[in-house]
């Protein structure tokens, strides 16, 4: 029996009416659920259900029976909602682990560049230069990845784009030239970037509204965790191994990932839109699973989707949302600092505290204790502050602006670990006080990524995929500005005063969160729906 055959049995939909759940007679329900929570709040609280609509008993709820679920699953069998537990998180996870890789293999890369500009007598600043291709190429291959996503499926853009990650950092690992290296980087920075910068549409896709942070949470932790076990492990390789076997493991992994979506890879596109009878019809057994792979059944059923016109202006609508465009405005200005900082300690400490490459590596297990306890603290902590506020509010519904006050708590975090990283640096305090400030701001910027992106999501869900995209610009565009000044800023003025401003920097941009805290919702309201053609 199939995951699908056995979803009936697994997944924990009831119905108020003692109805089969699925039923998809527009009769029986007259809102909307999801647009209407993306304009007036969510209604997750079936007692607030029951003031809004006579129908109220046609509705499905989770196990608990209190929770509604939205969106409302459909009686088809290929509707993705009602897929098995345990195939919608091996989905999650096959795509978690893909967006772990773009970041590990650019930080790969900040540790290899000093044996690289040995091994071709070059400088170390431009052997970098490969290293800032890959960062920028990280945030503009997002918003391609979506675009394409609404046009081809998402199953296939996936596959395609992580299969020439996979030559491409195979080439990386093979390269004898710097032009060559230079070249498969930037090239894969591109392509493997595919689930970091689309992997919230998955996720949208396969849960519910009241699922969603937590499931962010554990895709957000693969990301931000990536860019710290790179230089970790690879300080560790190059210490005992030539650099080309940290490009050799970074194949490795793309491959095993390569394979975990052959074996595992599903199509999460379903379009609510189209009535029953003419929704394209999934192939089952292998033939069908591969045709899906590489595109052949999405091609067939293109016209259920966006045009490529359409899916080339889907970016473009969601970015000029202002809510969205703040928020993104916001996590560039408080995320830059992130891989500025994570490209350049180990010239900071080196002659500091006379580490070599194995106590850099070891350094490196900082950002990773703080990313899991991040990860460990948002589990919980994003979900009770909605809970909360929904609760406390006069209409009992979930409001997108209470996923922000989560940053109330993580903004404490992020500038108290800049100020301190900072005094440590240029005072030259014990290695373990450097330390605690990195900790404490990779702990807040945890907590803040969950944050942003669940609110983005909340307020535009069918644009799930163009946010997650715009919101991985942002990151990796700071992060490549950054990077160019990081070492010259800190050496000017000294590492008080430049990360002294960088934690002001994000202050003033806590202010914009404050902002809309207040004025979200009426923002919202004005600028409207997206009310994309097909979703």
């Amino acid at each position: 029996m199939s995951d699908e055959e056995k979803s009936a049995k697994e997944v924990d939909h009831v119905s108020l009416n003692g109805a089969k759940p699925g039923s998809e007679d527009s009769e029986d329900r007259d809102i909307d659920l999801e647009a209407w929570g993306e304009e007036h709040g969510y209604v997750l609280d079936v007692e607030v259900l029951k003031t809004i609509t006579s129908k109220w008993r046609n509705y499905q709820l989770a196990s608990d029976g209190k929770t509604v679920l939205i969106p409302q699953p459909s009686s088809d069998p290929n509707d993705v909602l009602n897929w098995s537990w345990r195939k919608k998180h091996i989905i999650l996870f096959v795509i978690s682990a893909t967006a772990f890789l773009p970041d590990y293999g650019s930080a790969t890369g900040a540790v290899t560049l000093i044996p690289q500009s040995i091994e071709w007598g070059l400088s170390q600043d431009t052997v970098n230069h490969s290293q800032v291709g890959n960062v920028f190429m990280l945030g503009a291959g997002g918003v391609f990845v979506v675009a394409l996503a609404a046009y081809f499926g998402r199953l296939p853009v996936l596959f395609w784009f992580t299969f020439t990650a996979l030559w491409t950092a195979a080439g990386c690992a093979g390269s004898g030239t710097f032009d060559s290296f230079m070249a498969f980087r930037i090239l894969n920075g591109f392509f493997s970037t595919v689930a970091q910068g689309g992997g919230v549409m998955f996720i949208k896709d396969l849960f519910f509204v009241h699922e969603r942070a937590r499931k962010i949470n554990i895709w957000a932790s693969f990301v931000i965790l990536s860019p710290y076990f790179g230089p970790l492990l690879t300080a560790f390789i190059t210490a005992t191994q030539k650099w080309q076997w940290a490009f050799g493991i970074y194949t490795i992994m793309t491959g095993l990932c390569l394979l975990a979506q052959i074996v595992f890879g599903e199509e999460t596109y379903f379009n609510r839109k189209i009535p029953v009878e003419k929704r394209p019809v999934r192939q089952p057994g292998i033939g069908g699973q591969i045709k899906r792979l590489i595109g052949i059944e999405q091609w067939r059923d293109r016209k259920q989707r966006s045009t490529f016109a359409q899916a080339m202006m889907r970016p473009i609508l969601v970015l000029i949302k202002p809510t969205v465009f703040l928020s993104t405005i916001y996590y560039l200005l408080t995320f830059a600092w992130v891989v500025g900082i994570n490209t350049t300690l180990s010239i900071f400490v080196t002659p500091l505290y006379n580490f070599g490459l194995e106590q850099i590596g070891y350094f490196y297990f900082t950002p990773i204790i703080a990313a899991l306890l991040g990860e460990i603290t948002g589990h919980w902590l994003h979900d009770a502050i909605a809970n909360y506020l929904t609760r406390r509010s006069k209409e009992k519904k979930l409001e997108p602006e209470y996923r922000l006050m989560a940053i109330a708590i993580s903004t404490p975090f992020i500038i108290s670990g800049l100020v301190v990283l900072g005094f440590a640096l240029e005072n030259g305090w014990h290695w373990g006080i450097a330390a605690l400030g990195w900790g404490l701001y990779v702990f807040g910027i945890m907590i803040t990524t969950v944050a942003i992106t669940a609110y983005c999501l909340d307020c535009y869900p069918e644009g799930s995929g163009e946010i997650a995209a715009w919101i991985n610009f942002a990151r990796t565009t700071g992060g490549f500005i950054v990077s160019y000044f990081q070492i010259t800023w800190a050496n000017a003025m000294g590492t008080k005063k430049s990360f002294g401003i960088q934690a002001a920097i994000c202050v003033f941009a806590y202010m914009i969160i404050v902002f809309l805290q207040f004025y979200g919702k009426k923002i919202r309201e004005r600028s409207g729906p997206l009310k994309f053609k097909t979703d």
